[in-house]
């Protein structure tokens, strides 16, 4: 029914959700305010985080990408390769469900992360203090520090919410909502960022979004990576456990 009308809107909206795909990669050094600081159990760890390197690493990798929405569902399977030369490219190797979902939302947020790749356009949406104020809260009962992320401004490719990390500095999740909506059509974006070591190099493993789409209520996206190349290194199965 209006199902058709109503996805234009969502592919236009779907390009922030790549947003989380790129933070780790393109972050430069972060300054924090000790006076900001509402916990000091998370503080070392987070000084730990400022102190890791922020480069951008080649890989190979598959992606899984589904969603599904009113009923209506569909997924591709991808081949991702990133270089600082090269950019994002993509290639799909198996797909299906909703045609009509596949080009409008999955191969769009593609799409909108090679553009935003290719503009150099990371640092409008970077984990930096242009972008954010960071509080560290404390210490989770996982045993993670919990660092909030505090938007500077309503911008959608920015996320309210918080980055959780191990005491040795390493980010295992980013969660949250986007600091304003997409579009009218789509609202309340939760956003979860998951990230792991792979061949010793911290790298985004999966991404979960929820939407609210008016007339159409409540839709769901994730994407996955398998990493088999990293930094011209091949991974080992074991490296993805």
């Amino acid at each position: 029914m209006g199902h058709l009308h109503i996805l234009p809107d969502v592919r236009r909206g779907t390009g922030v959700v790549c947003v989380a795909a790129i933070l780790i990669a393109t972050s430069p050094t972060l300054h924090v305010a000790e006076g900001d600081v509402a916990d000091q159990g998370a503080l070392p760890a987070f000084r730990n985080f400022l102190a890791l390197p922020r480069i951008a690493h080649q890989y190979t990798a598959s992606r899984r990408l589904e969603a599904s929405g009113r009923g209506h569902r569909a997924w591709l399977d991808v081949e991702t390769n990133f270089s600082t030369t090269s950019g994002m490219l993509y290639e799909v190797t198996a797909e299906g469900g909703s045609g009509y979902v596949r080009s409008r939302v999955l191969r769009s947020l593609l799409d909108e992360e090679q553009r935003l790749i290719a503009r150099r356009a990371e640092s409008r949406v970077a984990l930096t203090t242009d972008n954010y104020q960071f509080v560290p809260e404390g210490i989770n009962e996982q045993g993670l520090a919990v660092v909030d992320m505090r938007p500077l401004r309503k911008d959608r490719g920015l996320i309210a919410g918080q980055m959780l990390m191990t005491v040795d500095g390493d980010l295992q999740r980013i969660e949250g909502r986007l600091a304003k909506n997409p579009s009218f059509w789509v609202t309340r974006v939760n956003v979860v960022r998951s990230y792991r070591r792979i061949n010793g190099v911290l790298m985004p493993v999966s991404l979960d979004t929820t939407a609210q789409l008016r007339l159409l209520g409540a839709s769901e996206l994730r994407m996955t990576y398998r990493y088999s190349q990293v930094d011209e290194r091949p991974v080992h199965d074991e490296a993805l456990e």
